[in-house]
């Protein structure tokens, strides 16, 4: 593979530290590179010393003749006067974008929805974010630097952007580095890995799930047994390997060795004791939503919402930006009255917020974070452990040092960890978390997620973050036109009902005003036109019936829970009985969830 760009010796100083010390590295064609690290540890500078656009203190940066470096900074410029078409398509003429195969895949892929004429000084920061993206991506690049190009995008936008990258070059072609928090993009996108940390950087091959087995590997050579088994990396590792049959039917590290790894790891969570402990400080009634109808003023956003939220649900929530997720929590979190129908909740349900605002936050800026947890309470419940509250505080990343550090003086991330830990400690009992990755890294997330994991309670939680959703939540509900339905297919349930919609709104934009036919969804197109009338009847048939006993089958899985709760917690017997009666019915309806995902394939 030919060579396309390289440090040799960089080094660049901080007043304080040394932020890269030495670092030699190249970018070979075929090379797609995802960079992870602490934030502050030097992941941007490195990027800005790739491209040029910052000069190390010693050291150079070569790059081979006639290669074009195309660059995404975090930075976003609103010009006056400037037009989205202007920004992104320059002074090309209709005729040559329009028949652009590229260009018009980078327009409907991102800047779908947003006026080309529209001025950027009038657009929202997820929306200049997308227009300064296609700006990037309708060039003709050899290499692409990008730093946080996920950011504000929604779970439709980052997966359109995986699939981009990696059809925009053929795989021997190109080069790729990607900085990004999102560690489903990371996976899909990259075949290696740069870690940032300590003044070097650490190569890795594969993407981030080999990242992570490496990581371990390297932690299990540096240190005793047991410390590797509370390495939070561990934890993740085996989540990784038990997770959803899309991540592991296609893994970038071997198999044996992450098995071996996770021999003794038990899950993530005890769901057993979780739904104990929720169900002793709720009790059986939560919150329900009945036939709501919800918006503001005289307009309606959601419409004929029912929805259960049990002692221990853990749910996701997913849809396009403008859907009305903001509108559903704002239901549950009881700041916004149902225009119909009712919100019904339990007497001792208290709920709390960790929004994207950061309102927690806004009374404490002048304050040290040291003096502000002093203000709580001195211990706090994880599961059946009780924590001091600085305990929490290194769990989440603060140091001794750092917590003597005004809170208005914290980064965005480690702003938005505080304001995680301040609501945990005001002991609700439904915790509500809308957007919570923006600003953090990747160890930071699994901190956060390691948190969780004892959370005793209902988790609703809102993220663009595919990866966040599927690793701390069991469920997931989508917002699509005015409706909340389950979706028990996930996320890629998800985007295959977007992608219908959309395909079935653009051919009745095409039909005018003759009925346009149902457009078939994802990739189940040939399978479906294979179909006999008859076998498509059967397989119809098939599907209504899983879902009508995966309905029945949720009913009985909270009826054990209820039991396990209720049961008198001395008689083992007893307990181990309910217990293997609620393994089987999750085993059945994880059998059905995936003839229910076949079947749907099927039929299209």
């Amino acid at each position: 593979m030919a060579h396309l760009l390289g440090t040799q010796s960089l080094h660049v100083a901080l007043p304080d530290r040394v932020l890269l010390d030495d670092i030699t590295v190249g970018i070979d064609e075929g090379d797609r590179i995802g960079v992870v690290g602490r934030n502050g540890d030097g992941k941007s500078t490195l990027l800005r010393l790739l491209a040029r656009t910052r000069e190390p203190d010693s050291g150079r940066v070569t790059v081979r003749g006639g290669v074009r470096v195309g660059v995404l900074s975090q930075q976003d410029e609103a010009t006056a006067g400037t037009t989205v078409a202007q920004r992104v398509l320059g002074d090309r003429p209709e005729f040559e974008w329009a028949s652009d195969p590229r260009i018009r895949d980078v327009l409907a892929g991102l800047l779908g929805g947003i006026d080309l004429e529209a001025p950027l000084d009038g657009l929202s920061g997820g929306q200049l974010r997308r227009v300064h993206l296609a700006e990037l991506l309708v060039g003709d690049w050899d290499v692409l630097l990008l730093d946080e190009p996920t950011n504000h995008l929604d779970v439709e936008g980052i997966a359109w952007l995986a699939e981009h990258l990696r059809r925009r070059w053929s795989p021997k072609d190109g080069g790729l580095v990607v900085i990004t928090h999102d560690r489903w993009f990371l996976d899909a996108v990259c075949t290696r890995m740069w870690e940032v940390h300590d003044g070097i950087v650490e190569p890795f091959e594969g993407g981030y799930a080999a990242y992570v087995l490496q990581r371990v590997e390297r932690d299990r050579q540096a240190a005793a047994i047991e410390s590797k088994r509370q390495n939070l990396m561990r934890k993740e590792l085996a989540w990784l390997r038990r997770g959803a049959p899309a991540r592991t039917s296609k893994p970038k590290f071997r198999i044996d060795a992450a098995n071996e790894l996770i021999a003794g790891e038990p899950p993530v969570r005890d769901t057993v004791e979780l739904t104990q402990l929720a169900t002793s400080r709720l009790g059986r009634d939560v919150l329900d939503l009945l036939e709501v109808d919800a918006g503001y003023g005289e307009r309606t956003v959601l419409r004929d919402v029912t929805l259960h939220i049990g002692p221990a649900d853990r749910i996701g929530v997913l849809g396009p930006n403008g859907a009305g997720k903001s509108t559903l929590l704002a239901l549950i979190t009881g700041k916004l009255a149902p225009q119909a129908g009712r919100v019904e909740r339990g007497k001792t349900v208290t709920v709390r917020e960790v929004s994207q605002r950061l309102e927690g936050l806004e009374e404490h800026l002048d304050s040290r974070i040291s003096d502000v947890v002093a203000r709580y309470r001195t211990t706090f419940s994880a599961g059946r452990d009780e924590v001091t509250p600085g305990q929490l505080l290194e769990r989440l990343g603060f140091t001794t040092v750092h917590q003597k550090v005004r809170v208005g003086a914290l980064s965005g991330g480690q702003q938005r960890r505080l304001n995680l830990l301040f609501t945990l400690l005001e002991e609700p009992n439904v915790l509500v978390l809308d957007e919570p990755t923006n600003d953090m890294d990747t160890d930071m997330l699994a901190a956060m997620e390691d948190l969780l994991d004892t959370w005793p309670g209902p988790l609703i939680v809102v993220s663009h973050d595919r990866y966040l959703l599927e690793r701390v939540t069991d469920t997931q509900y989508a917002v699509l036109d005015g409706q909340v339905r389950h979706v028990p297919g996930g996320i890629e349930q998800y985007l295959a009902l977007r992608a219908e919609s959309e395909e079935r709104a653009a051919a009745e934009a095409s039909a005018g005003d003759q009925p346009a036919r149902p457009a078939p969804s994802g990739g189940g197109n040939d399978a479906a036109s294979a179909l006999s009338g008859a076998e498509a009847h059967a397989a119809q048939k098939e599907l209504g019936a899983a879902e009508r006993r995966m309905q029945k089958l949720e009913k009985q899985t909270s009826a054990l829970h209820a039991e396990l709760a209720a049961h008198d917690q001395t008689d083992f017997v007893g307990l181990q009985e309910i217990t293997e009666r609620l393994r089987a019915v999750e085993a059945e309806v994880e059998q059905l969830e995936e003839r229910w995902l076949e079947l749907s394939e099927l039929l299209g």
